[in-house]
């Protein structure tokens, strides 16, 4: 981590928890660079016909995070070099930590403070996994994926105190 790479070749895959930006710092990234945005969570949608909360609640999380881990797939073994915005949860499954591994993408992990995430997700009526305790989940859940982020980060960027514009300069200059 901290070196910098080639990335006019390689895909550029944004890791992190719900609320750390992916999607919106995945769009100024694919904008300057002249690249498509692949955003997970609207493949995901595209493909079912249903919101990530309809998939959530009428089919459950198992399945929800098969469909995440074919669209992944997808989307790393693409020719054309894309951003890629992952679901929060990519991490979770072994599977996808060995996708991102093999897939050769260039992997920044966009980190943000808790607090900043709950002010975030705070109104996300699309966020199941937010439904019953915000706060609580949301550092539970930064405190099993901490590692896992880790593992799979070529890059950590801060977002903390920070505009997409700047978090997406700061993405770029890992860049060579």
């Amino acid at each position: 981590m901290g070196s910098t790479w080639d990335c006019s070749k390689q895909h550029i895959v944004l890791v992190g928890m719900m609320g750390a930006g992916k999607s919106s710092v995945g769009r100024v990234l694919a904008q300057r660079l002249g690249r498509r945005l692949l955003d997970s969570d609207e493949m995901i949608e595209e493909r079912t016909g249903q919101t990530v909360r309809e998939i959530w609640n009428a089919e459950g999380e198992p399945a929800f995070r098969e469909i995440e881990t074919t669209v992944l797939a997808e989307a790393v073994a693409a020719d054309e070099p894309s951003v890629i915005a992952a679901a929060g949860g990519v991490v979770l499954s072994e599977a996808n930590r060995a996708v991102l591994a093999a897939s050769g993408a260039h992997v920044v992990w966009l980190l943000a403070d808790v607090e900043l995430l709950l002010d975030r997700v705070k109104n996300g009526m699309h966020r199941p996994l937010l439904d019953d305790d915000p706060e609580g989940t949301l550092r539970a859940m930064f405190e099993t994926r901490e590692s896992l982020y880790k593992e799979v980060a070529d890059a950590i960027v801060s977002v903390d105190n920070r505009t997409v514009n700047d978090v997406a300069g700061a993405v770029l200059r890992c860049c060579a």
